[in-house]
């Protein structure tokens, strides 16, 4: 925590003139001769008004670094004292139609999670408002890029136009830039790379996810398979997407995701992106 002291100080100086004599009642005012008038001085004290110092404490409040994101298999690994028993929880293309009720389910849990979004779902006044409800809640926003589109199908000016408009749109409507990126397809590019790190933002793919297959595209298979899958692991990356069946299952699965004795990361704490 940095607390910064502004001090205002305030002095305000009132000039009383008057007939009477300052000390004595009985002392006659002075007189002072200038040229050939005599002209009548009353000496009055100066009363000086000094108000009290004001300090205002600014307080900042700073967010500990938990989590570094290792890139060989975009898990994360704990740094010093956290606990190495964490997921992080993902959600893609939103802010689609399911986005802002899977925020208020996982707000209800207090369960942290970033929201990737695409450019195209933020087009009119209702979609950024969804967009501002959801950073609201206290979620960390992502780009998806613009159109979902595959950067390695596209010219390096595609690239930079897909990846710079979400984070213009995005800083428009909540006043920042989103702090993480993941590509669609989990497909990246040099130029990619190289523009998101310029852009000041972290990289990603994830550890697992199932929501788009055909088989799980339901609340009860999608649950047991999102907790019960070989693949979670000590700082699993968990991807999902803005889905009707996904929405449905979310509190199932941070309810299981917990059971079976995992934290949730909170993003804020991720290393590279303070």
């Amino acid at each position: 925590m940095i607390i910064l002291k502004h001090t205002t100080w305030m002095i305000s100086a009132v000039m009383l003139l008057g007939l009477s004599a300052c000390s004595d009642g009985d002392e006659k005012p002075k007189t002072v001769k200038e040229s050939n008038e005599t002209t009548t001085v009353s000496q009055e004290p100066v009363v000086e008004e000094v108000e009290e110092v004001v300090e205002e404490e600014v307080v900042i409040q700073e967010t500990e670094t938990l989590y570094e994101l290792n890139e060989a298999n975009w898990t994360f690994k704990p740094i010093e004292d956290a606990n190495p028993k964490a997921v992080l929880l993902t959600i893609d293309d939103a802010p689609e139609k399911y986005a802002v009720e899977m925020a208020k389910t996982l707000k209800e849990l207090n369960a942290p999670a970033i929201f990737f979004v695409n450019g195209h779902f933020l087009d009119t006044d209702d979609e950024k408002n969804n967009l501002k409800a959801i950073y609201d809640m206290g979620f960390s926003i992502g780009n998806h890029t613009q159109t979902h589109v595959n950067l390695k199908e596209s010219s390096e000016e595609q690239q930079k136009e897909e990846i710079i408009k979400v984070n213009e749109t995005v800083e428009a409507v909540i006043g920042e830039k989103p702090k993480f990126f993941r590509a669609p397809f989990g497909i990246n590019t040099d130029f990619s790379k190289s523009l998101v790190k310029q852009e000041g933002m972290l990289l990603m793919n994830w550890t697992y996810g199932y929501d788009w297959e055909k088989q799980y595209r339901d609340a009860a298979s999608l649950t047991d398979i999102m907790v019960n899958t070989e693949y979670l692991t000590d700082g699993a990356n968990l991807l999902m997407h803005d889905r009707e069946w996904t929405a449905q299952a979310l509190r199932g699965i941070v309810e299981g995701l917990r059971a079976n004795g995992y934290d949730l990361i909170d993003p804020k704490t991720i290393k590279g992106i303070q």
